[in-house]
């Protein structure tokens, strides 16, 4: 695109300082106030009108997510998309794109399309926008061998060869994609970007998954805690998303939890096997790790009832069908009250909200669906270290 339009490739070789994924952006932007003139025209007008990545939440709902490191991370995703649109304003005035397209609102549109629609490619940083390639949805990885026994041989095989669903074929010149399994006629198939967490699912894609093997929900944990665990990541001391610690979690814990005196070699090499040191050591770990996810659970705002309560009240609110009865609106908890305050949105119930509103409900609910999820990952915890306690105590 930058090659063939002179005007734009002067204008972009004078801001050497932005990145690749800023400069598509721009791109894109620059094409989309082409309108109907721009060759990408009939690709350009079939993209979502908005999205619901992290960097597009507003206050209300960055403080739904309630847990502290997913706040911030939403906090950060925002401010990044902010700085580094004021970085890229100038070129595209320069540029004389018109002034909806250089506001903050269409920035957030385009960098949203870049961080959720693009592929990759081995030549630029910001990938490639692919027409009909970027349709597809998300499957996890680890969730794609539910083959029939006489596929195995077949998805054996063309996983050996190809590691990846998709990729730039240079003798071909084209992108290719690859099923991993074998589809039957009508179903839907699938893509795998890569190993996301919902957090990360949420930032860069703008949904996530009820189900998703990739999870991680992290714990607060001591400082001597993090010191004992050098010999692994600290992102690798978590709790999978069906209640289980990590490996790396419980192998220092139950080093954390033997008194100093006692780490001899023969500890050591138990701990770095994955082994049981001893049961009253193993108890404690489990007891620890359950004391933990429940001070977490305790120290959130709502519990895990009161979410699943909100998001029916949410299903409510965005059911354009349903007429609600005044002692169903008295009945609203305290944050759908708060959501219609901070909108001024009580006189429209039952009236219909605007686009502009759905929007933002669509995003809270995102919000309270990752924060039920959490909380259901912490109290499976919970009940998987009771489990092994009794199974401990009763040997």
């Amino acid at each position: 695109m930058v090659t063939k339009d002179q005007n734009l490739r002067d204008s972009v070789n004078l801001h050497a300082s932005l990145s690749s994924t800023q400069i598509l952006s721009v791109c894109l932007l620059y094409e989309m106030s082409k309108g109907k003139s721009s060759f990408w025209y009939p690709y350009l007008v079939h993209l979502p009108r908005d999205y619901d990545l992290l960097a597009t939440f507003g206050d209300f709902e960055k403080q739904a997510l309630q847990v502290e490191d997913a706040v911030w991370a939403a906090e950060k995703a925002i401010s990044k998309s902010q700085s580094e649109w004021k970085e890229a304003v100038t070129l595209m005035k320069e540029l004389d794109l018109k002034p909806k397209f250089q506001s903050l609102h269409a920035w957030n549109w385009a960098s949203a399309t870049i961080s959720s629609r693009t592929l990759h490619i081995p030549w630029d940083s910001a990938g490639c926008l692919c027409p009909v390639g970027d349709l597809f949805n998300y499957d996890a990885p680890g969730d794609d061998f539910n083959t029939s026994q006489e596929d195995v041989g077949l998805v054996v095989e063309t996983q050996s060869e190809r590691l990846t669903d998709g990729g730039f074929d240079g003798d071909a010149n084209a992108y290719c994609l690859y099923a991993r399994r074998n589809y039957q006629l009508g179903e839907q198939v699938l893509l795998c970007y890569g190993t996301y967490t919902n957090l990360e699912l949420l930032e860069h894609y703008g949904f996530m998954l009820e189900e998703n093997s990739n999870d991680k929900v992290f714990i607060p944990l001591e400082t001597s805690l993090y010191a004992l665990a050098s010999s692994w990541p600290k992102d690798s001391l978590y709790i999978h998303q069906d209640g289980m610690p990590s490996f790396a979690l419980v192998s220092t814990l139950r080093l954390w939890l033997i008194p100093q005196s006692q780490r001899d070699k023969s500890v050591m090499r138990l701990v770095y096997a994955g082994s049981q040191i001893s049961m009253k050591n193993e108890i404690l770990v489990m007891k620890w790790v359950a004391e933990k996810c429940g001070s977490v659970l305790r120290d959130l705002p709502t519990s895990i009832v009161e979410d699943r309560v909100l998001l029916q009240d949410i299903d409510k609110l965005q059911d354009p069908e349903l007429r609600l009865e005044q002692r169903e609106v008295e009945a609203f908890g305290s944050e759908v009250r708060d959501f219609l305050d901070a909108n001024h949105l009580w006189d429209l119930i039952n009236g219909g909200f605007s686009g502009k509103i759905n929007r933002r409900i669509c995003k809270w609910r995102l919000s309270v669906q990752w924060r039920l999820r959490c909380k259901r990952t912490l109290a499976d915890c919970i009940s998987y270290c009771n489990e092994k306690m009794n199974h401990l105590s009763g040997t």
